[in-house]
């Protein structure tokens, strides 16, 4: 997949098959919409095209909004967006110039004249420009004059799924791990950098990778153990990951560490992505070291378990 972030570098392509959005999480929801845009440009011989934003529009429209919480980085959903097998991602920096562009600007400007788009697929009730002014009857009501086909995704396909970015938001704010990652379509995702922690971990047996807190508005779930997969480059190993404050000594800041099963590698500096299986508990304060020492064999046995390993 090649990575835009100039509209002004997009190529002239033989026939773009695009669709637009922010495509937070790229769940089913998404994947029915990206998998008609796959279908199109294989029926043309083309090319697929996603246009996303980034930041948030959200973030830059209501600065105010703090509650506000992604399923995906923009790092995270090229990455998702690469596997799902898409051909160009246009990554066009949402600012409040740029909300206010009326739809027929955007057609003309991004859709016409920068990507010559040949068929827009697009998900039902989607709307863009200025005010959220531009709709599919709009666009379908002038497409000979824009000189491509539209086609929407209808309410019913979508609907039949029943997933909402909400839903999964909520979900992984209960700590419900699975209904998260059937509604994704995919293992829920938190990348981020190993840092130096107070290395308790490797006194009782148990060390852990510490991970620096992600961007803001990056969703983090509930706290609790987790079994994960932790993703090293292109390496993937089973772990036990822990979310939370660590009342067992006292600790009053959020954390997230890692421990890596039957790992010894110096990885301070790197980059992890932890995909997350299911939680195996919540947080709970353990009378002393050697408590949490039986508790966590407890926990890398339920791991070994959930990972099948």
């Amino acid at each position: 997949m090649e990575v835009i972030r100039d509209i002004a570098d997009f190529p002239r392509l033989s026939f773009p098959v695009v669709t637009s959005g922010t495509f937070d999480g790229v769940h089913v929801g998404h994947q029915k919409i990206l998998q008609r845009v796959k279908e199109r440009a294989r029926q043309h011989n083309g090319q697929s095209v996603v246009i996303t934003y980034w930041p948030h529009p959200r973030l830059v429209l209501f600065p105010e909004d703090n509650d506000l919480k992604l399923l995906s980085t923009i790092d995270e959903r090229t990455e998702q967006l690469r596997s799902f097998g898409i051909d160009y991602l246009l990554i066009i920096p949402f600012t409040k110039e740029f909300s206010r562009l009326s739809s027929r600007s955007f057609i003309s400007d991004v859709l016409v004249k920068a990507l010559h788009t040949k068929v827009l697929v697009i998900g039902y009730d989607h709307r863009f420009g200025k005010n959220r002014e531009g709709s599919f009857e709009h666009l379908k009501a002038r497409s000979a004059q824009y000189g491509f086909e539209v086609e929407e995704i209808p309410r019913q396909d979508v609907d039949d799924i029943g997933v909402s970015s909400t839903k999964i938001r909520k979900a992984l704010e209960s700590g419900d791990i699975p209904t998260a990652n059937k509604y994704l379509g995919h293992t829920y995702t938190l990348t981020s950098t190993v840092v130096e922690g107070n290395k308790l971990g490797r006194t009782i047996g148990y060390p852990t990778a510490n991970l620096a807190i992600p961007a803001p508005h990056k969703l983090i779930p509930a706290n609790g153990v987790y079994a994960v997969w932790a993703r090293l480059g292109t390496e993937r190993f089973p772990g036990m990951m822990n979310i939370g404050t660590r009342p067992t000594v006292d600790g009053t800041n959020l954390t997230l560490e890692v421990n890596i099963l039957d790992f010894d590698r110096d990885i301070y500096g790197h980059t992890l992505t932890m995909e997350f299986v299911e939680q195996l508990r919540q947080e709970q304060k353990f009378d002393g070291l050697e408590a949490l020492k039986a508790q966590l064999a407890k926990d890398k046995e339920a791991t070994q378990r959930v990972l099948a390993i």
